[in-house]
């Protein structure tokens, strides 16, 4: 779909986040550049959730971070497109053009995002219901009172028991997966359009993780924000996913429904993705657990491939 390239830039009403040819590049040596996303583009519509997919270094966080504009502090640059969101006001805006001031304000507020590990996110001299209060005086101007409530009301919503307590707690007092609904929460304190999840489940055991999995899919039901999810994990993809991007060494390389991408993927870098997930079964009438087959991988013939 090919949108408007005016001062003032447009998208679909029911388009949240439009994501044009971005080019990000990191400095190299004194003069080098290292393109790490060569040419992204894909859309996220309202409510709906898009999973980015890939091995580690195929550029998928880095394409989060960039709309985000949190890269330029690791010595990046948008060397290249658009990042156009619809923002709650209504109007759109292309968040790579935006000042510094400007993108600060939108975050927290317009779009959020949730990282692997809430230890190092949270801060470990404040309280729960400090951290998340804070993303509310700051973005809503609300008191300390007030923003006490609303913090309160964001743990339950995204089902911390006993909230009361927990707002006076500190992250080490509480488990992985109970830090992990803290993050979530203030990414959802001032109620964004979209939130990017980053590999949030990486680190949980499988029964946290299908917890959280529950609880995403559940706020977005109950709020109707978009989700960008991040991962490597196809199986989390099934489980979450509207869309899937799968990406590879910069470049979108298939992009389709989560049920095209699984019944009928295209390119052989999503079929080795998909054949990397066991299989509930697949060691039926075998003696004992056996090793699952290597899979070789040529990125270079994969990227020069052509399918109909």
């Amino acid at each position: 779909m090919l949108l408007s390239k005016s001062a003032t830039p447009e998208l679909p009403e029911d388009v949240i986040l439009s994501v044009e040819d971005l080019e990000v590049s990191f400095a190299a040596g004194t003069k080098a550049q290292l393109r790490a996303v060569r040419g992204v583009s894909f859309q996220i519509a309202r409510g709906e959730t898009v999973a980015l997919v890939g091995e580690s270094g195929s550029g998928k966080s880095v394409t989060a971070m960039t709309i985000m504009r949190l890269t330029e502090y690791d010595g990046a640059s948008i060397t290249g497109g658009r990042v156009l969101m619809r923002l709650k006001n209504g109007k759109v805006a292309d968040l790579a053009k935006l000042s510094d001031k400007r993108i600060e304000a939108l975050r927290g507020a317009d779009i959020s995002i949730v990282f692997q590990d809430p230890m190092s996110s949270l801060n470990p001299v404040f309280t729960v219901g400090d951290q998340i209060a804070e993303a509310v005086i700051h973005h809503q101007e609300k008191t300390p009172e007030e923003a006490r409530q609303i913090a309160l009301n964001t743990l339950k919503l995204v089902r911390v028991p006993d909230a009361e307590r927990r707002l006076d707690q500190y992250p080490h007092q509480l488990s992985g997966g109970m830090r992990q609904r803290v993050m979530i929460a203030i990414a959802l304190a001032c109620r964004p359009s979209l939130m990017i999840l980053d590999e949030p489940t990486t680190a949980l055991d499988v029964t946290i993780q299908a917890q959280i999995l529950d609880l995403v899919r559940a706020l977005q039901d109950e709020i109707g924000m978009s989700v960008l999810f991040i991962t490597h994990d196809m199986g989390v993809v099934a489980e979450v996913a509207d869309r899937v991007c799968v990406m590879l060494k910069g470049e979108i390389v298939e992009e389709g429904s989560v049920f095209d991408i699984f019944a009928k993927p295209k390119h052989a870098y999503t079929r080795a993705l998909i054949s990397a997930v066991p299989r509930l079964g697949s060691m039926a009438d075998k003696d004992a657990p056996e090793k699952f087959p290597l899979l070789v991988f040529e990125p270079e013939r994969a990227l020069a491939e052509v399918t109909e």
